[in-house]
């Protein structure tokens, strides 16, 4: 780049997008770069505060931060994402799909360790929607050292940083315990809201069973439900430590595998993660999902809606970022909850 002042620019081409700002009206580029300067922009530019301007000299082995974006970008995109068009040195990466981000936080750290680059992203597991924007890439610098553009290609490898995990569709049976419901003592108010939150990410319910807290009934509703056809098992209710809760002696008698009997989330701490079968999810929901807005089901569901095998050390990780404030107005996914990294 040459620096020339301002006043002496007329004919000249600009290196770099420059940016107007004028409060509560505009803030974008007023000159893209490659732009002729004339001899009309010249007042404008100087109103920009802009006494001097870089005009582009290509030099041999140095990027433009264009040129930088693009690479940054290639080395994080995936499948279901697209980017936008580079502006001011900058590229987004937007959504095309429903799903769970996903990113590959130690290569993300390493990436943003070197000097003169910067990647931006949304927290890792966050549930995303199509149109969501997911991360932001740009250099530091106008021009950068291709060495240091190749380094960020060598740390990145051959798997993109970032991806989407989609939605998949699933069928699934809730068994409903305990006497008080069982006998008409009370109304189920547990199942209707498992259900609306299961149509976020239309589920199939192939069918709800109620039942007492006799255990071997509690087991024999969930084979029903399984033979029915689902492929993902919810029981509410008997979560809790009193001696007539025995829901999770009842999903351990199916044979299933317990991940984790809680978990570090409140709302949430009774919750019990299993699998059937190896891969088919059955899940015990204290009682807090009934009547809490947002609770460790809401951190769970869609990352087993997209396929993933949920580990006692991905439970454990929940701790961090697990604890709902129960703010008046509930603005999940766009909070803090459940965003451990």
């Amino acid at each position: 780049m040459k620096l020339i002042k301002t006043t002496e620019a007329v004919g000249h081409v600009l290196c770099h997008d420059m940016t107007q700002i004028i409060k509560d009206v505009k803030k974008g580029p007023a000159f893209r770069k490659g732009h002729i300067v004339r001899e009309e922009d010249i007042p404008v530019l100087l109103s920009m505060g802009k006494e001097y301007l870089y005009i582009w000299e290509k030099q041999p082995g140095m990027l433009h931060e264009n040129e930088a974006a693009q690479i940054l970008y290639n080395i994080c995109k995936n499948d279901n994402m697209t980017a936008t068009p580079v502006k001011e040195g900058k590229i987004e990466l937007v959504a095309d799909i429903d799903g769970v981000f996903k990113v590959d936080i130690d290569k993300l750290d390493a990436l943003n360790s070197l000097d003169e680059i910067m990647i931006a992203v949304r927290n890792n597991n966050y549930p995303v929607k199509k149109g969501d924007k997911l991360a932001g890439t740009r250099v530091i610098p106008l021009v950068i050292d291709e060495k240091k553009m190749e380094e960020a290609k060598r740390i990145a490898g051959d798997t993109p940083l970032l991806s989407i995990l989609p939605y998949h569709h699933k069928k699934a049976g809730i068994v409903t315990t305990g006497s008080e419901v069982f006998l008409g003592r009370i109304q189920d108010t547990f199942g209707p809201t498992v259900i609306e939150k299961l149509k976020e990410f239309d589920v199939t319910v192939v069918g709800q069973k109620i039942v007492g807290d006799e255990p071997e009934k509690i087991t024999q509703a969930i084979f029903e439900l399984l033979n029915d056809g689902a492929d993902m098992i919810v029981c509410t209710g008997g979560m809790s430590v009193d001696p007539d809760d025995r829901t999770p002696a009842a999903i351990k008698a199916t044979g299933a595998e317990i991940v984790s009997y809680g978990a570090p989330v409140l709302p949430g701490a009774m919750f019990l993660l299993s699998y059937y079968h190896g891969d088919i999810p059955i899940m015990g929901l204290p009682g807090c999902v009934m009547y809490a807005k947002r609770t460790v089901f809401d951190l769970v569901l869609p990352r087993i809606m997209a396929g993933e095998k949920l580990t006692k050390r991905d439970l454990v990780k929940l701790g961090h970022g697990g604890l709902c404030l129960g703010c008046a107005e509930c603005h999940y996914p766009v909070c803090g909850f459940g965003k451990c990294e």
